[in-house]
């Protein structure tokens, strides 16, 4: 991968202590994790101009950057508020899982990681994202998942107003 500009590195700390504020979330308490992580966001910011998540492989990065799904704050973090890159946790390091259904990799791996901020991010948590979003998952890791169902999960988990 390549080496991020030193620049580059000090605005994705600024985003990512600001995006944490934002979200009522933390920095990965675990210094090493979070400079890992966001290393690798400026890395692809130097590289593509995007700060594309550095925890997945892409055959194509350009386009993955076209998609936006994955640049930082994901879909997963805005709709969810679930960062599988554990850049954005709660204090004790552990990633937020409280909105994911349960057949989730996020859940399946961690449990049931409430929220201590219920207020504050998951802008992108409305009814009509929250089932686009399950429905590709859902297509990408080859589950049987009942259309209805998540539906009903994503009318349940919308973030009210």
């Amino acid at each position: 991968m390549i080496k991020a500009k030193p620049e580059t590195l000090e605005k994705m700390k600024n985003f990512a202590e600001n995006f944490a504020k934002k979200s009522g979330t933390t920095v990965n308490p675990n210094g090493e994790a979070a400079e890992a992580v966001i290393s690798g966001l400026a890395a692809h910011v130097d590289e593509l101009g995007k700060p594309l998540c550095p925890c997945n492989f892409y055959p194509d990065k350009q386009e993955e950057v076209k998609k936006r799904r994955w640049i930082c704050a994901c879909n997963e973090m805005q709709i969810f508020k679930y960062c599988h890159c554990l850049l954005f946790t709660n204090e004790e390091g552990l990633p937020i899982t409280e909105y994911l259904p349960e057949w989730h990799e996020g859940r399946q791996i961690y449990g049931l990681v409430k929220d201590p901020t219920p207020d504050k991010g998951r802008a992108l948590s409305k009814p009509e994202k929250i089932y686009e979003a399950l429905k590709e998952y859902v297509e990408e890791h080859n589950l049987d998942i009942p259309d209805e169902e998540l539906r009903i999960f994503a009318e349940k988990t919308a973030r009210k107003k």
